[in-house]
């Protein structure tokens, strides 16, 4: 699907919810993706892409940055400890806080380094036991440790369950965040993204619907 007809989908979906125009950050979810597909994205201007692994990405992007300006750089796989310094030098964004080694780890590079990504905590929405994330009744208490620890919360992210209704999990989320005073969702995905921004995404998701079927 054309990067512009995604873009036009996010823009009528954002009207529809009374949302202001260009509220909505898309993430070209690049992982797997061969570098010509990735090149092609940046040679139409998008800027702003997600990767799944910070070895993936490590391999992938410098090359990018040097030819294009302005790249935008989400990690939105989980991030292991002992990839967290690496995590931090190549990335904007991490969408994938969830534990509070991670969170200690992040916050005693960040005084070391002198900088730190714009941080996302993953909750777990559906309380699967093979996904990442922090559980919902957990989340309160895991976002105050992230402020005490003076990281930069920018919001939380959900991958909803394959089988469950997309729409239960997003206003979850939309209800914790709001709790918290925390303003950015990063949620939705190829195929419900639309549901997303109806429920107050501010960055949506989305790889094959872009890019076509990845290429392992």
């Amino acid at each position: 699907m054309p990067l512009e007809e995604i873009r036009s989908r996010i823009a009528k979906a954002e009207k529809q919810a009374g949302r202001m125009p260009g509220s909505v950050q898309l993430i070209a979810v690049s992982k797997v993706q061969p570098d010509e597909r990735v090149e092609a994205v940046l040679q139409e201007g998008h800027r702003c892409f997600g990767e799944n692994k910070v070895q993936e990405a490590a391999g992938k992007w410098p090359g990018f940055v040097e030819q294009f300006d302005g790249i935008d750089l989400h990690l939105i796989g989980p991030l292991q400890t002992n990839k967290t310094r690496q995590a931090m030098e190549l990335f904007d964004s991490i969408h994938s806080v969830d534990r509070p080694k991670l969170a200690n780890t992040l916050a005693r590079l960040a005084q070391e380094l002198g900088k730190c990504p714009e941080l996302f905590i993953q909750v777990n929405t559906g309380e699967e036991e093979q996904k990442a994330g922090v559980l919902p009744s957990d989340a309160d208490a895991f976002i105050a440790e992230c402020r005490q620890l003076d990281l930069p919360l920018k919001g939380l992210m959900c991958i909803p369950p394959v089988e469950e209704e997309a729409s239960l999990h997003f206003a979850l989320l939309a209800k914790i965040a709001e709790r918290n005073g925390l303003k950015g969702l990063s949620m939705g995905m190829s195929g419900d993204f639309e549901k997303a921004i109806a429920l107050g995404a501010t960055h949506v998701r989305v790889g094959s619907a872009i890019f076509g079927a990845r290429t392992y």
